[in-house]
């Protein structure tokens, strides 16, 4: 029997995108704001942030409540008070610097630096900003060439006399930026934060807000000079965790809080509300008089450095994909790293072949190093025969602790700057906080 046609649809007057409306159904009243529509169905926005659809046959009423207005955010004119610290924010872009678009439904990336302070003009009571745009670019588009324009750009500011430097960034990579930086900028004498948000700046519930001023209230405050992430330490709007550079991760995909401590803990809690630091751990870098100007150690932008993840039913193909590239992080199994290298029967015939690849690999020159994707815990290689094979395949990390994230940035900016010898030795020497002593209380929750 063929499909029944659907019955006529009603005519429904729609309102322009950006409108504000009511939309009257059989079974509710919900508002929102217009967004581009589909076929069949009237799209919102609700104050959450979060789209709706409402099929048109079930709609009975569309009340505009208010016209779309373009609005302008315009920066504070007025000059901040004398003698606050000056800060220099600078901006990548991200969802912290977002806004809808009401010609695709997203958002996008058009906040200018001068718009972003007029969303929060108590910035101006806090310290001296001067803001400056060094890319408008999603987080996923960066590649290590912009690690080595943005390093430069940090260095350009602290040697100009900066207090601090704060980075609003997208947080997908978020992570992989702070560990660039951390290595490339080894010690700097002022604190450098980087700062995203979950929500873009303009949607209820944003988290934008809170993470900037609490990065402001703690570099402002504190004698502070670590480079660090600043995020949201729970789901409400109350405060926000000062996170290792090299040693934290984001965990969710939407959740304010998604950025949390492996193997360790925080360096600070921030209340910007109450301008109170509680400081988690006190073994961070003071800040100090600068007596030379911060240098950078790029990297090579054309550097080869991939990440392959440990998975039932693996091919040698899968590892041969890496000749000729300068260096390999394997994300294995368990507290070994475990990649699958043991015929056992003639079902696993293709793990001896896997092993050959992978001694192929590093001899021919090849850094293979491992991690663990269990994220929290370090790599102990000699529990097991699998790991005590690895190591004699070639392949280093054992001991370690640092997350793939870390793994992948330390070892491409290792062999930016050091032969491959040099390389083996400090892959597993803590360089900048990457490897814990000890580990400590992982923060889990």
């Amino acid at each position: 029997m063929s499909e029944q046609p659907h019955s006529e649809q009603k005519n429904i007057p729609v309102p322009k995108e950006g409108d504000k409306i009511q939309v009257i159904t059989a079974d509710e009243t919900l508002e929102g704001t217009l967004m581009p529509q589909e076929q069949l169905f009237v799209v919102l926005k609700l104050a959450s942030g979060y789209n709706i659809g409402i099929h048109k046959h079930r709609v009975r009423e569309i009340r505009l409540l208010k016209a779309y207005e373009h609005s302008q955010i315009v920066a504070p004119t007025s000059p901040s008070a004398a003698g606050l610290p000056k800060i220099s924010i600078l901006h990548t872009g991200g969802t912290i610097a977002s806004k809808v678009d009401y010609e695709t439904g997203g958002v996008i990336s058009r906040f200018t630096p001068e718009e972003l302070l007029g969303m929060f003009p108590e910035i101006k009571q806090m310290a001296s900003v001067t803001s400056r745009l060094v890319r408008q670019m999603w987080s996923e588009d960066i590649r290590f060439s912009h690690y080595n324009i943005l390093a430069k750009e940090v260095a350009h500011e602290i040697n100009a006399g900066a207090h601090a430097v704060i980075i609003t960034h997208g947080t997908d990579t978020m992570h992989y930026t702070s560990a660039a930086l951390a290595f490339m900028l080894q010690h700097t004498p002022v604190p450098v934060i980087l700062v995203g948000a979950q929500r873009s700046s303009d949607r209820g519930g944003s988290d934008a807000a809170l993470n900037l001023l609490s990065a402001i209230t703690l570099v402002t405050t504190t004698n502070f000079a670590d480079i660090a992430v600043c995020m949201h330490e729970t789901t409400n709007d109350e405060t926000c965790v000062i996170l290792p550079a090299t040693k934290c991760r984001k965990m969710h995909s939407s959740r304010r809080d998604a950025f949390k401590a492996v193997n360790t803990e925080p360096w600070a809690i921030v209340n910007p509300k109450t301008r109170q630091v509680r400081f988690c751990k006190t073994d961070y870098h003071h800040r100090t008089e600068q007596k030379e100007n911060v240098r950078v150690r790029s990297f090579k932008e054309d550097i080869h450095v991939g990440i392959l993840r440990m998975h039932t039913n693996m091919y040698a193909e899968e590892f041969s994909c890496y000749n000729s590239w300068e260096g390999l992080i394997l994300e294995g199994s368990g507290m070994a790293g475990n990649m699958p290298i043991n015929e056992i029967d003639e079902y696993t015939k293709e793990h001896t072949a896997i092993y050959n690849a992978l001694q192929k690999l590093t001899k021919s020159g090849t850094v293979v190093c491992v991690t663990t994707q269990t994220i929290f815990g370090s790599i102990n290689m000699n529990v097991y025969t699998t790991g005590r094979k690895m190591q004699a395949a070639g392949i280093i990390g054992n001991y370690c602790d640092m997350t793939t994230e870390t793994a992948f940035i330390k070892l491409a900016w290792l062999l930016s700057n050091y032969n491959k010898q040099e390389v083996a030795e400090l892959f597993v020497t803590n360089l900048v906080g990457e490897i814990s002593l000890r580990l400590e209380a992982a923060q889990e929750k």
